[in-house]
């Protein structure tokens, strides 16, 4: 079967993934981060509690806690029975079953909404959205993009995709996306035409293979500086 995505859905992923996605290395959590579409992953809020300078975009954040727990709630089903309908997209090892994945997935959701309110406070839930940032240049040290760009090629045009891009090495020196396939576990038909894109512009553009693979093939993650 096909995964059908009509929008994009909020869907918290956790700082342990986040490292493994992003190959995060000791000296890379020293550094000022921005999560750009964290939408309602824990990372901020487990970053946080172990000392981390991060700050988190999403247009999310523009709603309450308890307005972004009802759109999970709204959206949970549908994700989980879409992937229960292709389940042979993914590598069933460290997450053994899609019961255990809904699980893994509300924990780090209900650790996002536990912590919100007070992020918000303290100005680490920024209320934004690509291909415009409210940031200033080179603000941050290290940008990450975690399943937004090239996940949903099939919602997001190419030209958003160079934009979106070309914002994110606006406003920090380096940049991460992760992953580099779309919701069907393809290699989104994005990758080479911003590979190419960015190397016009003189950036230095790495494909780098990442500990973390859920999609099937779904291990690399793209390194712009």
């Amino acid at each position: 079967m096909t995964i059908v995505y009509p929008d994009i859905k909020p869907w918290g992923r956790s700082f342990k993934e986040y490292v493994r996605m992003f190959n995060l290395t000791p000296d890379d959590l020293e550094r000022k981060i921005l999560g750009c579409g964290d939408g309602p992953a824990s990372f901020n809020a487990e970053f946080t509690e172990r000392g981390g300078n991060i700050i988190s975009v999403d247009p999310v954040y523009f709603f309450s806690a308890d307005q972004i727990r009802q759109r999970i709630h709204e959206t949970y089903n549908y994700i989980i029975d879409q992937t229960r309908k292709n389940q042979d997209k993914f590598i069933w090892q460290e997450i053994g079953s899609v019961e255990e994945l809904g699980r893994i997935r509300m924990s780090a959701m209900e650790k996002f909404l536990k912590d919100f309110s007070e992020g918000v406070m303290q100005k680490r839930y920024i209320p934004g959205e690509l291909p415009f940032l409210p940031f200033k240049d080179k603000e941050f040290d290290l940008a990450l993009c975690s399943h937004l760009l090239f996940l949903y090629t099939d919602n997001l045009s190419l030209e958003f995709h160079l934009k979106s891009i070309e914002e994110l090495c606006r406003v920090s020196n380096e940049v991460r996306v992760f992953p580099l396939q779309d919701v069907n576990a393809d290699r989104s038909s994005y990758v080479e035409p911003v590979i190419n894109f960015l190397r016009t512009k003189n950036q230095d553009v790495k494909e780098i293979k990442v500990a973390y693979e859920f999609q099937k093939g779904g291990n690399t993650m793209l390194r712009i500086c």
